[in-house]
C-alpha cells in the first residue's frame, strides 16, 4: 500500500494553472485580435442641475466619430468601439492593461426629462449629454396673493372675572 502525502494547496495550484493556461491561450494568437475581443464599459457620472440632467462618460483615446448616442423609448444608449492600434510592427508589448473593444451603455431616463433639445458634446475624451428637464418639473416660485398687511392685527380678548 502506497502512502500519499496530503497537499492542502493541490487544488488551488490546479485552479491557478488552469487560469494561467486560459490567459496565455487567449493572448498568444500573435495579433491584436486577442486584445480587442473583450468588451469594456466606460465610467459614467450622472447628475442634475437646475435646467438639465447631465450624463458624462469617460472615453479616453476615442474620437467623436467612434461614438453613437441615441434615445429610443425613453432609453439613452451610448455605443462605440475603442480599437487597439499597434503603432509599429517592431513594437513588442509587455503589458496591455487598457480595455479595448465595443461597448454599449443604456440608461432609462426619468419622466422629468425630455429628449427634445438634448445636446451632446465630446471634448478631451469626455462625452457630455445634456437632457433638458420638462417645464412642469422645474422648480418655480409661487407668489402669495392676499392683503398687504404690514403689521399683524392684535387679538382682542375679554377678561372675565370669576364673579361675573
Amino acid at each position: 500500500m502506497n502512502i500519499i502525502k496530503y497537499d492542502p494547496f493541490r487544488e488551488l495550484r490546479s485552479l491557478q494553472d488552469e487560469m494561467n493556461r486560459l490567459f496565455v491561450s487567449n493572448f498568444s494568437r500573435g495579433s491584436e485580435e486577442g486584445f480587442t475581443s473583450g468588451t469594456w464599459s466606460p465610467s459614467v457620472d450622472i447628475f442634475e442641475n437646475k435646467e438639465n440632467l447631465v450624463i458624462e462618460a469617460e472615453l479616453p483615446g476615442m474620437k467623436r466619430e467612434d461614438v453613437d448616442v441615441s434615445i429610443e423609448n425613453n432609453v439613452l444608449t451610448v455605443r462605440g468601439e475603442r480599437k487597439f492600434e499597434k503603432k509599429d510592427d517592431g513594437d513588442n508589448y509587455h503589458r496591455v492593461e487598457r480595455s479595448y473593444g465595443a461597448f454599449t451603455r443604456s440608461f432609462t431616463l426619468p419622466q422629468t426629462v425630455t429628449a427634445e433639445g438634448a445636446k451632446a458634446d465630446f471634448t478631451n475624451g469626455v462625452l457630455r449629454v445634456e437632457l433638458p428637464k420638462r417645464a412642469e418639473t422645474k422648480a418655480r416660485k409661487i407668489k402669495i396673493a392676499g392683503e398687504n398687511v404690514s403689521e399683524p392685527k392684535p387679538i382682542e380678548t375679554e377678561a372675565k372675572t370669576a364673579n361675573g
